[in-house]
């Protein structure tokens, strides 16, 4: 649910307790149900918003059961919390760059938790606009490969479908698409049997900032802080961890 490197993602995924499994859950809850609301219905056939955000709860093994919970849940209550997506910028500790993506009930307490959390890091949140320029939105999805896998033909697939860039190496295989095109290369990865390890649109920067061990240590505890907030669905960052 966060920028940082896809290493740290998978290790920390899998080393997820079931309390942090259970926060994810609910922030993808969120997310499926501004999904239905914007996207004005529940299919995920007519809803490409619903469609890419179901992929993204199926990359990080939220059952099919609750999926569709909070789908029926959200289609059939008009009178549930009126969530809003909410996008701040800033600078994190050690002049880092942060996009930080929250769905909220109440915009005034959102942006009054996500602020202190800057503040007390050393750093500030800026105007829209502020950091932005440095990121693109892309559409990302990893895959971790085994013998299953013909890479070539997976390549031709993904490409075929509107895939930008396919990059490999010993252990993995990563690809780029433009947001309009994500669902669609979702979708024929799918269909040619392929396990996806991670999949969703996401801020990708276009230059990094190194940081020494101690700025690591604290740019790591910064994006604890934002990720224990139940508001905050994805933070991105230039932060070269």
């Amino acid at each position: 649910m966060s920028g940082h490197s896809k290493w740290a993602n998978i290790k920390r995924k899998k080393e997820a307790t079931d309390t942090k499994r259970a926060n994810i859950f609910s922030k993808l809850g969120k997310e499926l149900t501004v999904a239905v609301k914007m996207g004005g219905s529940p299919d995920p056939n007519v809803n490409r918003k619903l469609r890419d955000v179901i992929a993204k709860c199926k990359a990080n093994n939220m059952p099919n059961d609750n999926i569709n919970r909070c789908i029926q849940k959200a289609a059939g209550d008009s009178n549930g919390a009126n969530y809003e997506e909410i996008t701040y910028e800033g600078f994190g500790p050690c002049g880092v760059a942060v996009i930080v993506e929250a769905t909220t009930d109440n915009k005034n307490r959102t942006a009054a938790d996500v602020r202190h959390i800057f503040s007390k890091a050393g750093g500030s949140l800026g105007v829209s606009g502020s950091v932005g320029y440095m990121f693109e939105k892309k559409g990302y999805i990893l895959i971790e490969k085994n013998d299953s896998i013909d890479e070539d033909e997976l390549m031709m697939t993904t490409l075929d479908a509107g895939a930008e860039d396919f990059i490999s190496d010993e252990e993995y295989i990563e690809i780029f698409t433009s947001p309009d095109a994500f669902s669609d290369v979702l979708e024929a990865i799918e269909k040619a049997g392929v396990t996806i390890v991670e999949s969703d649109v996401r801020q990708i920067a276009s230059m990094k900032k190194e940081l020494s061990e101690e700025e690591e240590e604290k740019m790591q505890n910064f994006l604890d802080k934002l990720e224990e907030n139940d508001d905050v669905q994805n933070v991105w960052h230039n932060a070269d961890m």
